[in-house]
């Protein structure tokens, strides 16, 4: 779609969702008159920054149904947070959301390459998570066959990619590792049909790309959603891997300075947070949803001729920041340094604590298996080689813990990277 009707689409439907969050979900209603704004005064769509954020404790405030702007006569699906932080927020979904979502998700698998002659294995979580049955009803939409699988039972997982001739794998981009690593040890590799994976859930870095391409053999995309918003199908990489195409027909994206609320002065350069305005959704509509994740958004167009706007992978998130003598440091900055090094695996984990007053960083990297029972002047060297990366990456200085292959945790979901044992100050 040419950008002028687009944006004349988003803002005839950003007027419409304002006017029904005021008239249906009394929390919005109060916090737009708190912040002195109503419908009427959205004549534009940079009058969006006039209204209110919305917050993941505001729609945990509203838990179960006070966010829904449909009866729940309308409402025919149900999804929720896995409330392990803190009481779960519910996402509520009308016969016309599923329709809407389901053609996100054809969108976002067309994208990246899937057809209907795929045999599809989803190897995402089936149930609240919206992970799996998201993906599920856009391979059905697509036309392509869907191997329900649900996340677990990792060697019966790679049994049905060899016997059902899989050649599509979606799920977390952790667990794919994971999956990969137990494919080596039984050298099948080459009995598997696998051309394509599908990885989301988590942020997740170049290196690790290249990493699923290698040792799963496949072209791997990223994509992007949460639950809060509507699950997958906010965003998706193309065949391009150039960006992930924010689906702005449906949501209106804004990238803000996490510190001040304020507009990002550099969307294209320093970037932001990201932040999302449901445009079409009638269960629960959110209006500007601070996502907590940080991204840029990419100039210029794609090759692949899509004109919707495209956003960076996302590079952290900012409740994800760990705070080590000063200096802000993410997990993603971590994976990056550490998979730039060769000889060492995609599977690390991060142990903060403090000896006294001070913060200690410690990695746990898993190296191959020659390098970890190699000599000891060349384990040391590699340490060495990995403290100074870090050090250069991170500005703060970490200590180093070379581990053996298969030791440090995998997960079958999203993978646990950071443990701070730090007590609350």
């Amino acid at each position: 779609m040419p950008r002028p009707e687009l944006e004349a689409l988003q803002l005839e439907r950003l007027r419409r969702i304002v006017r029904l969050t005021w008239d249906k979900v009394g929390y919005y209603r109060a916090k737009m008159e708190a912040a002195g704004v109503a419908p009427e005064d959205i004549r534009s769509l940079a009058d969006a920054a006039k209204l209110p954020f919305t917050t993941k404790d505001d729609l945990r405030g509203c838990f179960p149904y006070q966010a829904f702007a449909a009866p729940m006569d309308d409402v025919v699906r149900i999804h929720a947070s896995s409330g392990t932080t803190g009481q779960a927020t519910v996402v509520g979904y009308t016969r016309q959301d599923l329709d809407m979502w389901s053609e996100l998700m054809a969108r976002l698998q067309t994208a990246a390459g899937v057809t209907k002659s795929d045999i599809v294995q989803i190897a995402f979580g089936y149930g609240f998570f919206t992970g799996g049955i998201g993906h599920h009803y856009g391979v059905e939409k697509v036309g392509a066959a869907v191997l329900p699988v649900s996340s677990g039972k990792s060697e019966r997982q790679i049994q049905i990619m060899k016997d059902y001739g899989s050649t599509v794998l979606i799920c977390t981009p952790s667990y794919g590792m994971y999956l990969a690593e137990l494919i080596e040890k039984t050298g099948i590799r080459k009995e598997l049909r696998l051309r394509l994976g599908l990885f989301g859930g988590e942020a997740w870095t170049e290196g690790m790309r290249q990493a699923l391409e290698k040792g799963l053999g496949v072209f791997a995309t990223d994509n992007y959603g949460l639950s809060e918003v509507l699950g997958p199908g906010v965003a998706c990489e193309c065949v391009e891997q150039r960006g992930m195409h924010i689906a702005e027909d449906h949501f209106l994206p804004e990238l803000i300075d996490p510190a001040t609320g304020e507009a990002a002065a550099d969307p294209h350069g320093a970037g932001g947070e990201l932040v999302l305005t449901t445009l079409t959704k009638q269960g629960i509509p959110v209006i500007r949803y601070r996502t907590r994740d940080l991204c840029t958004f990419l100039p210029g167009d794609c090759a692949c001729g899509r004109t919707g706007r495209r956003m960076s992978k996302v590079s952290a998130r900012s409740d994800d920041m760990l705070i080590i003598r000063g200096v802000n440091v993410y997990p993603q900055q971590i994976e990056e340094a550490l998979l730039s090094i060769e000889g060492v695996a995609p599977h690390y984990q991060i142990v903060v604590s403090r000896e006294g007053a001070l913060d200690v960083l410690e990695v746990l990297v898993e190296v191959t298996e020659n390098l970890f029972f190699d000599e000891m002047t060349k384990q040391q060297a590699m340490k060495d080689k990995i403290g100074r990366k870090l050090e250069t990456s991170l500005g703060v200085h970490a200590k180093v813990r070379l581990v053996e292959p298969g030791s440090t945790p995998r997960s079958e979901g999203k993978a646990v990277r950071v443990i701070d044992k730090r007590k609350p100050a």
